[in-house]
């Protein structure tokens, strides 16, 4: 069994609806739910000429391995309607794991933890609400301590999840 940090992000249709439909799906295909951060709405992250997306983290234990939970996530993702477009654009939803445990990995389909996790308050403020101790394998920084190093202030908490 791992500890799974998981990314949630939308930003077409019923944005809330489609995270919390999200987190039904990761229900009910094994994980389970240990914490949920708020929900919070953020500006686009690359591709800036698209909606405002509402972002939110999980923290959820699995039984299998990497490759299997992204298996996972994206066949989520394609239940709940999200359609390949340009990279970083909008989409209905978009489920990112994060870490795993401490768990370093880098193959040609997974990198884990997230490349750019560190970079992205979407991720960060939300992360902090429920693993703020979490200590980052590669650059040994907490959470709580990566918070501090982003700018905040375009993100709006909206709600629970």
């Amino acid at each position: 069994m791992a500890l799974i940090g998981i990314g949630l992000g939308s930003n077409l249709g019923d944005r809330l609806n489609n995270l919390r439909s999200a987190v039904w799906w990761l229900e009910n295909e094994g994980f389970c739910i240990k914490s949920r951060s708020d929900v919070f709405e953020t500006p686009p992250f690359g591709v800036e000429d698209q909606p405002y997306f509402l972002n939110a983290c999980l923290l959820a234990d699995f039984f299998e391995g990497p490759h299997e939970i992204l298996r996972r996530l994206k066949d989520i993702e394609v239940k709940l309607g999200r359609k390949p477009r340009l990279r970083w654009g909008p989409r209905e939803i978009d489920l990112d794991i994060l870490f795993i445990d401490n768990l370093v990995l880098n193959d040609e389909d997974l990198v884990i933890p997230h490349p750019r996790l560190h970079e992205r308050p979407f991720v960060i403020v939300p992360l902090a609400q429920i693993c703020p101790k979490w200590r980052h394998p590669l650059l040994g920084l907490t959470i709580e301590e990566l918070c501090k190093d982003i700018d905040t202030t375009s993100i709006i908490r909206i709600t629970n999840l």
